[in-house]
């Protein structure tokens, strides 16, 4: 019982630890990602341009992590991945430094291209330490913390960018502080869990195992889910287009903020969730990724805002549970592989969703079109779920 205890308070320890690290990028990459569709809207880049720009910086960004995922569970180099990946968030601030609509794209892709190094590497890590509190509620409370920066970090952007009458450079050079301060601190942490790390490690069984046809079947899932989920790059773009006539593009990052701030507790309600009925909650974000494309059809702005109340509502959910799923039906030491193979499933479903929306968008599309183009893909990726918990109850 003891050890059990003293597990479990090893697990939270660690968890909150790699949660602050995760807060410091997000207050730094989250910022980035929230003014990136107004900044290269600002640059004179058109909605397609956008959209292919958020597609192959998803696709980069998950797709590398099949070759990070292996590498990672070959050479047991997790945290010179976890380090290399967040020192590229340098990108974010570097932005304030171009006014060049490629090289703004250029390092929008480069931060992205981090997220692939750092992330199999920091969710085997928080897979293996959530031993003895529940896969769901340790990915769930590492993406409540992650989210807290998250938030904060737009929120400050849009206050630098309304302090500094939309400023882009001035505002995205104000987050060169955060970043030295995340580096700081995920040193830090480093020193204090690998010890912690590597001993949960040896005391669980890291077998080999292959990837089962269940995983692929639920990542296959995964794919056709964010196909049919807009993006929120594109949300954002035409938020823009809204505020611009009034010259409030600064409000454009609080947009953001209503994502980040649905996006938080849900990640802590839906773990929960998860840990309790399983596989199967995954049904409730798929049919949700309906709504982010069917409120922004709506006019004007109060429909951009309930498509991000939405959007925040799939992507907490996304942010836990996805990755929880992969903790249950993956054995250990096929987890960073698994994580790697998963996420490029993530991003190519991404990059599709970009290039497609923004496409659709540029060629005026009918909105019942597009709408159907949803559903479909969200039917698909509901039958093929099911069919993934069936493999799973099979093993």
């Amino acid at each position: 019982m003891t050890e059990q205890k003293d597990l479990k308070r090893k697990a939270y320890v660690a968890i909150m630890l790699m949660g602050v690290v995760s807060m410091l990028g997000d207050i730094v990459y989250e910022s980035g990602r929230g003014i990136a569709p107004d900044y290269l809207y600002f640059l004179g880049a058109s909605a397609f341009l956008v959209g292919l720009t958020s597609g192959i910086g998803e696709l980069v960004g998950y797709g590398m992590r099949l070759v990070s995922g292996p590498l990672a569970d070959r050479s047991h180099a997790y945290w010179l991945f976890i380090f290399l990946g967040y020192g590229l968030i340098l990108a974010i601030p570097l932005m304030g430094l171009t006014n060049s609509i490629w090289l703004v794209a250029g390092l929008v892709i480069a931060e992205r291209l981090g997220k692939a190094l750092r992330s199999p590497s920091r969710d085997a890590v928080v897979s293996v330490v959530s031993k003895g509190m529940g896969s769901g509620k340790a990915f769930g409370l590492h993406e409540f913390i992650d989210q807290i920066g998250a938030v904060a970090g737009p929120a400050f952007l849009g206050l630098m960018m309304m302090w500094t009458v939309n400023n882009f450079s001035l505002s995205l050079q104000s987050l060169f502080p955060f970043y030295l301060l995340m580096m700081a601190v995920l040193y830090l942490t480093y020193r204090r869990i690998r010890g912690t790390v590597e001993e949960i490690r040896r005391q669980s069984t890291a077998t080999e195992g292959k990837l089962s046809r269940g995983f692929w079947m639920y990542s296959g899932a995964v794919l056709m889910n964010t196909v049919g989920l807009m993006p929120i790059a594109l949300i954002l773009y035409n938020g823009a287009k809204i505020l611009e006539s009034g010259g409030q593009l600064w409000l454009v990052p609080f947009l953001y903020v209503v994502v980040q701030l649905v996006d938080a507790p849900m990640a802590l309600v839906s773990g929960y969730i998860y840990d309790k009925i399983g596989i199967k909650f995954l049904a409730v974000p798929f049919t949700l990724s309906v709504l982010p494309f069917a409120f922004q059809s709506l006019v004007g702005l109060p429909g951009v805002i309930l498509a991000c109340v939405s959007y925040g509502l799939v992507l907490g959910m996304q942010e836990s549970t996805y990755r929880a799923a992969v903790t249950d039906i993956v054995p250990l030491g096929r987890r960073g592989s698994a994580y790697g193979f998963f996420n490029v499933m993530l991003g190519a479903g991404t990059f599709v969703s970009g290039v497609a929306f923004g496409y659709m968008l540029d060629a005026s599309v009918s909105p019942l079109l597009m709408l159907g183009f949803v559903v479909v893909a969200q039917v698909i990726a509901v039958a093929l779920l099911l069919g993934a918990k069936l493999k799973k109850r099979e093993q």
